[in-house]
């Protein structure tokens, strides 16, 4: 009986796969870095409704919630070097397109898509705080960046932490689209060693086990922090009552 599913195969390529496992934190992580400071940055500006720039948030927000992110790395990847050759010709410049590593596009696609996502998180997390530990803090003499650091962040980071952390879970098997330009991750390389020996199942069985075995680890790590959080803030506001001062 020919052997049609080598398990001791499977077991021999995570290794392999786990040397490229790097870049794929590296994605993730800086991706997610970027979403949550952009995405807070939109949030503002949706609850407060600044003129022009509450428009264009709207706009971008809905185009990126439209479409595949897999259209987006697309995008990305040939919309950039389109738009410097465009600037190249028009301000007599010479950058060269081929200097921009590959990583570059999937980092500005994952940021941007996982920005608008997060968006909307940090927003209704935002909206959720009491208004009347806000208006008690203006009372005070607080301004609104001393409010938004001291008491509407810790609190929303908390509310929003459960759904930040699912968003981080896709974001980290959304890098799986990475090499459609021509960045080598986990996933790449999963194709790259099929194509070698023609196990694409055992190639696939030992990436699934591989991302399985993170998204455990990042259920793990953020259920304790949000348990860590809450048991903080909780003492934090028994010690200090709603307001905290300097």
């Amino acid at each position: 009986m020919p052997n049609i599913f080598d398990v001791e195969l499977v077991f021999t390529l995570i290794p392999k796969l786990l040397k490229y496992l790097p870049v794929t934190i590296e994605l993730t992580a800086i991706a997610m870095l970027a979403g949550l400071l952009l995405g807070l940055l939109l949030a503002i500006i949706r609850i407060k409704k600044i003129p022009v720039l509450y428009q264009i948030s709207v706009v971008f927000i809905s185009f990126i919630r439209g479409t595949p992110i897999l259209v987006q790395l697309y995008l990305s990847y040939a919309g950039i070097p389109l738009l410097l050759k465009y600037y190249n010709f028009y301000h007599d410049t010479s950058y060269n397109v081929n200097s921009i590593p590959s990583i570059f596009y999937v980092l500005l696609a994952l940021s941007l898509n996982e920005a608008a996502y997060n968006s909307e998180i940090i927003r209704a997390a935002l909206l959720s705080v009491d208004k009347g530990q806000i208006e008690a803090a203006h009372s005070l003499g607080m301004t609104y960046g001393q409010v938004l650091r001291r008491i509407i962040l810790p609190e929303a980071f908390i509310v929003a932490l459960p759904t930040l952390g699912n968003a981080l879970i896709g974001l980290m098997k959304g890098t799986s689209l990475a090499f459609v330009c021509s960045v080598v991750e986990i996933t790449a390389q999963s194709r790259i060693l099929a194509g070698n020996n023609l196990r694409f199942f055992e190639s696939y069985c030992a990436l699934a086990l591989i991302y399985w075995g993170m998204t455990i680890l990042i259920e793990r790590a953020i259920a304790l922090l949000e348990r860590r959080l809450d048991i903080d803030f909780k003492s934090l506001r028994k010690r200090k009552g709603e307001v905290i001062l300097d």
